[in-house]
């Protein structure tokens, strides 16, 4: 057995696991349209898979909004899977549906000028996409040349700058984030282990962002890095296929066990 499997089947056996997902570049391949993401067929049987285990709580951790997480995770009324969307300022809880997180009037007031102006300002970029987020605002880069993305993020940065200097900042493949709201996915994952009372956790992302939530994992934890970039993931597989096989091995060595 190498290490890597010992590690599997460490946190696959324990009491109680929380397995906590990020969404794009995870579960679903990257896409030039961000609402047109889906999981893999592949993650989403194993999602599901997992969700029925006893003992076994599945959540889904994105900055997406919780209302657009739920459209791209295809997520019912009657799902078992946890999910917390804005970097976990946002959650929806199985059985009670959407946590009501009330917010100062002036935050977003300033929050929807803030869109209506960095829309304006890059509205001739092409290839530039500013996507009005529940406590903020995301400006998307992908389909757009080099010195396009970076003038979009320079003008960006400076009117947040100038306007909302307190704000929390985050990059990502292709996309530069601000939001009134400090939380991130470590906050997240540690509200998801007290309130399912796990005893260990799986978190898997690909990005950034993903990084605040693997470095507050514990040694009874697995953290894994979907793809490359720097980590402190104690486990990296190539692809989502090659993570999809780390949770079908989740999901058997649970059963062998009891689970």
């Amino acid at each position: 057995m190498t290490a890597a499997d010992a590690t599997v089947e460490a946190v696959a056996t324990t009491h109680t696991l929380l397995i906590a997902l990020d969404f794009d570049g995870t579960l679903s391949p990257l896409v030039d349209e961000p609402m047109s993401a889906r999981m893999t067929p592949a993650a989403r049987a194993i999602v599901d898979e997992l969700a029925a285990l006893p003992r076994t709580v599945v959540a889904l951790v994105s900055g997406r909004s919780l209302a657009h997480l739920r459209e791209i995770s295809e997520h019912a009324d009657d799902s078992p899977v946890w999910l917390a969307g804005s970097h976990g300022a946002q959650f929806w809880v199985p059985g009670n549906g959407v946590e009501e997180t009330p917010d100062d009037t002036d935050d977003l007031a300033l929050r929807d000028r803030l869109q209506r102006e960095a829309t304006a300002g890059t509205d001739e970029m092409d290839g530039v996409w500013i996507e009005p987020k529940e406590y903020g605002l995301g400006v998307h880069t992908r389909t757009a040349d080099a010195a396009t993305a970076r003038a979009a993020r320079d003008l960006v940065d400076a009117l947040v700058g100038a306007q909302a200097p307190t704000w929390r900042r985050r990059t990502g493949h292709d996309i530069l984030e601000f939001a009134f709201r400090h939380e991130g996915k470590d906050s997240a994952v540690a509200r998801l282990r007290e309130r399912v009372g796990a005893s260990a956790v799986l978190f898997a992302g690909d990005d950034v962002t993903d990084e605040d939530a693997l470095r507050s994992l514990g040694p009874q934890d697995l953290g894994v890095r979907v793809g490359g970039g720097e980590t402190t993931a104690s486990l990296r597989v190539d692809d989502i296929a090659a993570f999809v096989a780390v949770l079908e091995d989740v999901a058997r060595l649970r059963r062998a066990h009891g689970a």
